[in-house]
This record gives C-alpha cells, structure tokens and sequence, in this order.
C-alpha cells in the first residue's frame, strides 16, 4: 500500500518530545505502524551496527583500568582533531555487553524493503516479498531512511553507537531535507512545530527566541525561562562527548517561515497566528501556555528564522516510554521549597526507594545531573525509559532547551543529587577527569563539535568557558564525597568490570 505525505501533529504526554497521532496525522501513522509492526526475525547487519565498532579484546579489570587512567600514557598535546582522538581513547572505547534480541527495541525483518517512487510522487513503497540482496548488492537494510535505519539500532544499553556511521547523515537530513509539513506540536508551556520530511522522517522545530549572547536575568525564575534553540544543539554534542549518547540527533537549520511553515502548515490554528510586522518581517506566534502571543511572536529576516531540528523517538504506540518524575524535582512555586532542600538526608530516603533501591537507575539519574550541571539547566522534572528494557537500561536526556541560559554564574543546587547521595559511576569520573587535561580540555572539544553544526557558532565564547570551571566543580565535589568516605568503592562505584 502506497501512502502520500503528511503533516504530522500530534497530542503526547506533557514534557514529551514524540508526538502521537490526530486526523491530521492518520496516514501517516498508519506508515509509521506497518514500517515496524512488519517487522520480524532478525537483521544480522543491526546487530553489527549496534556492536562497539574498534573495541579492542577483552581486558582484564587490571590491565583494563591502567588503561583507563592513562590512556596511550602520553599527556602531550593531541594532533588534529582533538574529538578524534578522544573517541579513541580507552574511555571511549569499553565495549557494551552483547547484544541479543530481547535487548533490541525491535527486531526486523531482513526481508522487508523500502523505497520511494521514482516518479517523484513522493509515494512510499514497502513490499514484504522483496529479495534479501538487490540486484545493486545492497541489503534491504540499505533502503531504510536514515531515521527508520537509527529507530531500529536502539538498544537497551545505548540510543547509538559511538561511531555510528549514520550519525553525519542524519544529521545532514535534519539540517537539507525538503520540509513537506509543518504542524504545532501540541502541549507545553512555549512553541514547538513538528516538521515531516519526503521519506517520512520527522523532527521537532525549537526556533530561535534569543540571541547567543543574551544571558537570563538573575530576577528570572528557572520555570519562566525560555527554551533556547542552541541549548538543545549544544547538548547533543555535550551529551555524546561525555559518552552517555542518550539525546536523539540534533541539527540546527534556518528555515523560510513563508515556504516552509506557513505555505505548508495544515495546522489551521497555527496558520491563523501569522502577520507581517512594521519592520516587514514573517511574524508567528501559535497557541501555548506562556509564549504564545504578539508580544512573544517569532519574526523572521524578513521569513528566515533559526531554529533547532531534534530526530523524534519511535511513536509511544510502537516504543512504549514511561515518564518518571525526578526525586530532585523542583517546586516549581515561587516561595515553597522541595523536600531534598530542606532535607540533607534525603538521599537515603531515596535509595530505599523503587526503582532506586537496585540497579543503576540512581548512578544513571546522577550522570543527568551532571549533564544539566554543566549545561545550567535547572529545569529537569521529568526523565523517561523505553518500557520494553524495565530498569536494566538508560534514561533519555529529553527536552535540554533551557541549558547553556546563564555563563557568569553557576547554579550548585543541581549538583543536589550527587551531593547529597556522594556516588558516581567510575567510568562517568575517569570520563570527567580527562576532560579536565589539557589535550581533552571540555570546552575545546564542544567548540570543535559545534563548528561542524550549520548555525555555528551556536554558543558564545564564554558559555563554551563555563564548563571547564562547572567540570572543576564536578570534580571537586566528587574528591570532597572520597575525603569523607569510609569506603572509596562507594564513591567511585566500579561499572567497569560488568562491561568487559
């Protein structure tokens, strides 16, 4: 069966970045269904992807962690680029456990193959009775869109691989792809557009609502900020620089609010919120809680506009998710305080708490911190899983655009569940303390990655300044929690040895 484009609007959980489905967006969900539910068996080239490409053999818990500490034992400077040689570094490459069936988010069917029209209709194929090698010599695998081939490369230990080769690509299909739909995400507190693409890719559209070197007032509260486009750019790379890789792609794009949004849109709400300002420029506004209105539209020069592209997850209806509601969560009321604000023990009343009681879900909600610590986002009040994994599994870093507001000053109350709990993943540590050397140096490493994005530069220098002194903090508070412990292990607890 043979679907056309779409726009995709959606309702969705509140502080979800996937959309679900409306009248709108019924054919293309349909899509959506039968790409995946079809799906069957296995892909032996997604279990390749999916493995750590470069891991060196398995080492010993001896010999492995000498070569974490020290790395080729060379402290020079790095030759050429400075993230290359990170992600060859030993830190970098600590092979994930194998991967089996049940730890993948889907398992396909080799012998499913898709491909548009070459009439240019834009119709989508899909024929279950394809043969497994093409008469070019390429697997059926071959003929998925990049957003299809990253959906079903999920797995319960990683969103994706270290080097994945997919990773530039999708990343160019965010930033050039022709944009075919444009609808308003539905939910939050400010404007978000859900964007469709010809080969059914979609992405969330945060547009640019302040320039780079616009800090936010000190008189602001954390709720009442806004969401900031380079901030959900910038903490992609952050987050794939610290090896977590639980962010979904991020590209920035500037795009042509007349042809690419308005002309398009069949979102009649959205549509009727579009004017010319007495500058001359593309304004627009939408419908949302806080910044939805002609004092907070979006104007273009005279109809570009940035904005921030995010590679939407699975639909919740294929790749259940569920939302968790931090520990640490703020209060989000101008004068009342949380309970871990007043309470210095309120770690402990936590560990005795599911699903923090066993496992690594407490380790992994303290990498998030530390993320958000050095990005300055104080707004974290949710985190989700992918359901199918239960607890055994990583927590998606969603939703990041209110980071990177603030340079000059550091907000140390989310350090709050590092702090108070004194725990950290060994290889999340040794990861930060290289950071810290001069030839690994944070800020370098972010600046290099960022030059690559089309907006560059997405952040101001001393945004980029910032987080060598929040990683110095990081690790200060980490060597304060070692000099009070009985036990080091407890600190620094030892994730290493599970992994080889």
């Amino acid at each position: 069966t043979a679907h056309r484009p779409c726009g995709c609007d959606a309702k969705a959980a509140k502080g979800s970045e996937i959309t679900s489905g409306s009248a709108v967006l019924a054919g293309c969900k349909k899509l959506s269904l039968r790409i995946l539910q079809d799906f069957s068996g296995s892909n032996s080239s997604l279990e390749k992807s999916s493995q750590l490409q470069g891991a060196g053999p398995q080492a010993r818990d001896g010999e492995l962690g000498a070569q974490l500490q020290h790395g080729d034992g060379s402290l020079g400077k790095t030759k050429g680029s400075k993230l290359a040689s990170l992600f060859k570094h030993p830190l970098y490459n600590i092979p994930i456990p194998e991967v089996t069936e049940k730890d993948k988010l889907f398992v396909v069917n080799p012998m499913e193959k898709f491909s548009l029209h070459s009439s240019g209709s834009d119709e989508w194929v899909s024929s279950s009775k394809a043969e497994t090698l093409l008469p070019t010599g390429k697997t059926a695998y071959d003929t998925y869109p990049a957003w299809l081939k990253f959906h079903v490369g999920i797995n319960r230990y990683e969103l994706y691989p270290r080097r994945d080769p997919l990773m530039p690509i999708l990343l160019r299909d965010l930033a050039t792809q022709r944009i075919v739909s444009s609808v308003q995400k539905t939910g939050g507190t400010q404007l978000k557009l859900i964007m469709t693409f010809p080969n059914y890719g979609q992405a969330l559209f945060k547009p640019m609502k302040q320039t780079r070197d616009q800090e936010t007032p000190a008189d602001f509260f954390y709720f009442s900020d806004f969401e900031r486009h380079n901030a959900e750019i910038a903490a992609f790379h952050l987050d794939r620089i610290l090896d977590f890789r639980r962010i979904p792609p991020v590209s920035g794009r500037l795009v042509n609010i007349t042809k690419e949004i308005r002309d398009i849109t069949t979102d009649k709400k959205l549509a009727k919120t579009f004017f010319i300002s007495p500058a001359g420029n593309v304004c627009f506004y939408g419908e949302c809680s806080y910044y939805c209105s002609t004092e907070h539209a979006l104007c273009g020069k005279p109809d570009q506009l940035e904005g921030s592209m995010a590679t939407l997850l699975p639909d919740k209806t294929l790749a259940k998710r569920r939302s968790w509601r931090s520990p640490w969560r703020r209060s989000y009321h101008k004068s009342k305080k949380a309970e871990w604000e007043l309470n210095p023990n309120y770690c402990a009343q936590v560990r005795e708490t599911p699903p923090y009681d066993r496992g690594h879900r407490l380790l992994d909600l303290i990498d998030l911190t530390v993320l958000d610590f050095l990005m300055g986002n104080m707004d974290r009040h949710h985190y989700e899983t992918f359901e199918k994994f239960g607890n055994d599994t990583f927590l998606l870093h969603l939703d990041n655009g209110r980071g990177f507001g603030t340079h000059s000053r550091d907000e140390m109350s989310i350090l709050a569940p590092l702090q108070q709990c004194c725990s950290i993943k060994k290889s999340t540590y040794l990861r930060l303390q290289l950071l810290a050397t001069q030839p690994y140096r944070l800020s370098d490493l972010l600046r290099e990655a960022l030059a690559t994005d089309p907006l560059a530069p997405v952040l101001a220098e001393p945004h980029l300044w910032a987080l060598d002194r929040r990683l110095g903090k990081v690790l200060a508070v980490v060597e304060h929690c070692l000099a009070g412990a009985a036990q080091p292990d407890e600190v620094l607890v030892n994730d290493l040895r599970s992994r080889v």
